[in-house]
């Protein structure tokens, strides 16, 4: 059995702690703290530089911080031994940023199309502000969905360790790929190497297609983002490794 110092020692198991502090911490004054760690849309008023990180430590329900803190747990333990503590850490960090500022982009592209049409129907800046903060529409211009893009991006921020998880997850299958691994739905074995792009494919037409086998309120952009820099980042490592430079040499 594993001391306490023995725990602490692992980069995942620390993670792991702060973010059942947080959840913890937090859960009393969800609003207010949500305002200032979750992250809001850039144009947003709640909006900080620091929310790239903070919205991290933070989970919107405890479903949602077990399942990812069993992953972290599952997937991040066996990479952190592979990488090393201070290379997985900095690898963890920034596949979190990463799928946050690829979520937001995505958010900015969206936000404008909407927001474009508001403006070419003879729309002032002021009145679509003032339209956002009531969270109200002009039916006759905009459909629904289209309004309800625009307003959820303004006004839902984002929180969890989701992105960096699915940057954890690629990295994992870049390095176990044979590990097998099974889908909730789909009770029966497959390999890492399968498993992670038919996880993240599934997440990419979600995001497109506003369809979620997931449930709502779930940030699959931010999961694409996480995979796409955890993928960019195990490549260049690995070019690193054929040149004789060991991971645990970081």
């Amino acid at each position: 059995m594993q001391s306490p110092l023995q725990l602490l020692s692992s980069v995942v198991n620390i993670l792991i702690a702060i973010n059942i502090v947080m959840f913890i911490g937090t859960s009393g004054n969800q609003s207010g703290l949500n305002d200032l760690l979750a992250l809001h849309f850039y144009k947003n008023e709640n909006y900080q530089v620091w929310q790239y990180v903070t919205h991290m430590f933070m989970h919107g329900s405890l479903p949602h911080l077990l399942f990812n803190m069993l992953a972290l747990w599952m997937f991040g333990t066996q990479l952190e031994r592979v990488l090393g503590k201070s290379r997985f850490l900095l690898f963890y960090f920034a596949c979190g940023i990463g799928a946050a500022l690829i979520y937001n982009a995505v958010n900015q592209f969206q936000f404008n199309e909407v927001y474009d049409i508001l403006v070419n129907a003879g729309i002032s800046s002021a009145e679509i502000s003032s339209m956002i903060a009531q969270q109200v529409y002009p039916p006759k211009i905009l459909s629904a969905d289209q309004a309800s893009t625009m307003l959820n991006i303004y006004h839902a921020p984002m929180v969890g360790a989701s992105g960096a998880i699915y940057g954890v997850l690629v990295a994992y299958a870049l390095t176990f790929p044979n590990a097998k691994l099974m889908l909730i739905f789909i009770p029966y074995p497959i390999a890492a190497k399968y498993f992670v792009p038919v996880l993240i494919g599934i997440d990419l037409f979600s995001g497109v297609t506003g369809f979620s086998l997931f449930g709502g309120g779930v940030a699959h952009f931010a999961h694409v983002g996480g995979a796409i820099i955890g993928f960019i980042l195990m490549i260049l490592w690995r070019n690193l490794i054929k040149k004789g430079q060991s991971f645990n040499n970081f």
